[in-house]
């Protein structure tokens, strides 16, 4: 879609450059802003002009940055040998999206729209990722997935802040891991996503996203029971955490979600014991 209200598009070089006012807004790939009218903007900061390495590997962590495209991060399933590998071209189907939207579409601009349906922010908090956030008066802080993610569409970024990327444990790359997720349609939004982790030292975590307004980990120190799990997604997800939208009524969020984490308990229980 063009924009007609943009009269101004600027590349972005280096960090001087990131700085917006009213009527601004920050773009990478841009498949969700040029899909609906911006009647609000009149002027874009594009981020690919900073050039981040799509994926850098440290010591203790994978640095996946904000640019990265989905179609870049989905290929650590194949060419990664961490147990977790499947998981990133398992989320990025999630996002039903064809190959022209993966190409363009970034992992940062998917956790920044904050939707619950987010499939990046289904990854970033089956893995325990942290949100690395440059702020507009020149700081660099740092946010658990569950902390950036504040609600429907909302987070923490304040204008001008910037999303730099998110770190990805390597611990956590090394775990054992199973996905479910379920929607109203084969082809519609996911209505629920559930990710179940097993660490090498026996802990369990379990994501709940897509049915919530934003995303839930619950953690346990060795493979919960059956009514262990059920009574902690009663504990540690209110009702009124599930969301009502053409894609699924909150009941039906809340019952499949129960469901999808026991589909993972089993598959997790299935598996060898951690080494």
């Amino acid at each position: 879609m063009d924009l007609h209200t943009i009269t101004a598009y600027d590349l972005a070089h280096e960090r001087g450059d990131l700085t917006i006012g009213p009527g601004e807004a920050f773009v990478a790939g841009g498949t969700w802003m040029f899909s609906e009218p911006q009647l609000h903007l009149h002027r874009l900061v594009d981020l690919t002009g900073l050039d981040w390495p799509a994926v850098t590997l440290t010591a203790d962590h994978l640095e996946i940055a904000a640019t990265c495209t989905v179609e870049r991060l989905s290929v650590l399933s194949t060419t990664e040998q961490w147990r977790a590998a499947p998981l990133f071209r398992q989320c990025a189907q999630a996002l039903l999206a064809s190959w022209k939207i993966w190409k363009r579409a970034t992992v940062g601009g998917n956790i920044c729209l904050s939707f619950p349906a987010g499939a990046m922010i289904s990854l970033a908090a089956a893995l325990d990722a942290t949100a690395v956030v440059w702020t507009s008066d020149g700081r660099e802080t740092f946010y658990p997935i569950t902390e950036f993610v504040t609600g429907s569409a909302t987070n923490v970024l304040a204008s001008g802040d910037v999303l730099r990327s998110i770190r990805v444990p390597l611990s956590t790359l090394g775990a054992r891991t199973a996905f479910r997720k379920i929607a109203l349609s084969p082809l519609g939004r996911s209505g629920a996503i559930v990710i179940g982790r097993r660490d090498t030292d026996g802990g369990v975590a379990l994501s709940v996203t897509a049915s919530t307004v934003r995303p839930y980990v619950l953690k346990f120190h060795e493979l919960p029971s059956e009514q262990d799990m059920s009574e902690a997604l009663a504990r540690f997800v209110p009702a009124d955490a599930y969301h009502s939208d053409s894609h699924g009524a909150a009941d039906w969020r809340q019952a499949v979600t129960a469901v999808l984490a026991e589909d993972v308990r089993i598959e997790l229980s299935n598996r060898e014991d951690p080494a």
